[in-house]
């Protein structure tokens, strides 16, 4: 899979959405958030959605990072299948690269 846009490194401990669907994400954080938005804001979709390529351990995949008015962080969701194939565990620190 081919990797466009800026790369970004990062570990975070996925956690589940307590809400209706249960959706898994892994935050991005707050400084690299800050940086992304300042610089990439005007390339935002809908919602604050903008679209990336990620990539978990052996695992790429095309997606998009959401911004969080709450947290004011990027999300990045992480499909039932990635999980799978990573072995990816709600709390448990993962290594993320994701290309914007």
């Amino acid at each position: 899979m081919e990797h466009k846009g800026i790369r970004y490194r990062f570990t975070s401990a996925p956690w589940q959405y307590a809400g209706k669907g249960g959706w898994h994400f892994a935050s991005l954080p707050a400084d690299m958030s800050k940086e992304i938005r300042a610089n990439l804001q005007s390339s935002e979709e809908g919602w604050g959605r903008l679209k990336a390529v990620a990539k978990v351990g052996n695992t790429a995949w095309k997606t998009a990072i959401w911004f969080s008015g709450k947290t004011k962080t990027y999300l990045l969701p992480l499909k039932a299948d990635i999980r799978k194939l990573e072995q990816i565990e709600t709390g448990k620190q993962i290594t993320v690269e994701i290309w914007v």
